[in-house]
């Protein structure tokens, strides 16, 4: 299955183009905490301000400062290095001046104050941005404050990254065949498929091997980067079991094939939708914004306004073995797309490869708090951005409805929000 090509919901708007995070201090993100601090307890909880980190090399780094063990460092989601990101992290066992008293260049805590218990990934309400767009005509953000009008009354598509697909942009059929159980498909597509002229030379004489089953060839041609491909082959050489190959991947590995999956089919749900992204069908299932729930639409003019007003959305599937299914056509369109990976909640159940509950994800969400302003600096012209989303959500995607430029926008932007905020862990 080839990578669809997201549709635009904005699709009168001709876009401001421009760059982004042309240097870390233009992309500004801050997470908004579901909690504060308890007061008391055996962790801390901080506010961490990073410049050019990312979020697991900061925690190292605090981990070192503080004597503790980097595994007992609490984060609610992870964050792009190129960027200034304020995050709420806990620390066991320390007091509130020791974390205060960490000192560094690019690591400076906001505030701490003791907490009860770990921060766990996903523990956040959204996050805020102020981001510089850079290459720009300045005067562009007269037009720009309608088209972020609309996107804040009628939705940005609540599309998953491309980062999460892979290189090689087959993430998600990996995903598929691993929990189908289609372990011979999975190696084929991990250590073959070789593909002239997008591979590198050492990859692609690897792959080139493992197809034609010279796999002691093989695992001589795989670059000693390709980790997870070498211990994966050297376990099907020694046992000829493409199950255990397959179980020699690292688990995180295995489990971002998955939610690649899911978030394929969600994203062409959303394609599918997009021109009506606010608009409810009977048989929907309907996504409650203030408080996560969703609820079979039995008559879709009757809740029309609750849509309009923002107040619930029609929501797509992220596929697992306790995901509530749509009904009528949305059912249908939905199972299309299960069938076209044969997947089904069924394939979740059972086996023990892959639990996850599965979920209804909506399909858009509302930026709040926006604001634009131009201006010029040392470095030229600029409009900045800013908004609020929730977690799970993509600031890229918003950007790429106002800058129409995907191939700058998507490609410099990277991953700033939290990659496993939407996953079953």
């Amino acid at each position: 299955m080839q990578s669809i090509e997201l549709p635009y919901f904005l699709t009168d708007f001709p876009g401001i183009g421009g760059r982004i995070k042309d240097r870390p201090e233009d992309f500004f993100v801050q997470e908004i905490p579901l909690y504060e601090p308890t007061g008391d307890g055996d962790h801390v909880m901080a506010e961490v301000q990073k410049v050019g980190v990312g979020t697991l090399d900061a925690n190292d780094y605090i981990a070192r400062a503080l004597n503790v063990d980097r595994r007992n460092i609490g984060y609610a989601g992870l964050k792009d290095a190129q960027a200034v990101t304020r995050q709420i992290i806990t620390i066991p066992f320390v007091t509130p001046e020791q974390v205060m008293a960490i000192k560094s260049d690019r690591i400076v805590i906001q505030w701490a104050a003791k907490h009860r218990s770990k921060i766990r990934m996903g523990h956040l309400a959204g996050n805020r941005f102020a981001i510089k767009v850079r290459d720009v005509d300045p005067m562009k953000v007269v037009a720009l404050r309608p088209a972020l009008d609309t996107l804040a009354r009628r939705g940005v598509p609540n599309y998953f990254g491309e980062q999460r697909f892979g290189q090689r942009n087959n993430n998600d059929l990996m995903g598929a065949a691993f929990v189908r159980g289609d372990d011979k498909e999975v190696l084929r597509l991990l250590l073959g498929d070789p593909r002239p002229g997008t591979d590198k030379p050492e990859e692609f004489a690897a792959r080139t091997h493992f197809s034609a089953a010279s796999y002691e060839q093989a695992i001589q041609a795989w670059p000693r980067w390709a980790h997870n491909e070498r211990r994966a082959l050297a376990r099907f050489i020694k046992s000829g079991d493409s199950y255990q190959a397959v179980m020699a991947v690292d688990m995180p590995v295995r489990r971002l094939w998955v939610t690649a999956m899911q978030s394929r089919i969600f994203n062409e749900i959303v394609s599918q939708r997009i021109g009506n992204i606010d608009q409810l069908i009977t048989g929907d299932l309907a996504y409650k914004h203030e408080n996560g729930s969703h609820f079979a639409v039995e008559d879709a003019a009757l809740e029309q306004p609750r849509a309009d007003a923002f107040e619930i959305s029609p929501t797509g599937p992220m596929i697992g073995r306790r995901m509530s299914n749509a009904r009528g056509r949305v059912f249908d369109m939905e199972r299309a797309l299960f069938d076209r990976y044969r997947i089904s909640a069924r394939d979740f159940r059972s086996n023990e490869r892959d639990r996850s509950h599965g979920d209804r994800r909506p399909l858009r969400v509302q930026p709040k708090e926006t604001k634009l302003e131009s201006g010029v600096d040392e470095h030229g012209a600029f409009i900045t951005i800013a908004f609020t989303l929730p977690r799970g959500a993509y600031a890229t995607i918003l950007l790429r409805e106002l800058m129409k430029n995907d191939s700058k926008s998507d490609a410099q932007a990277g991953q700033v929000e939290d990659f496993d905020a939407d996953s079953d862990e």
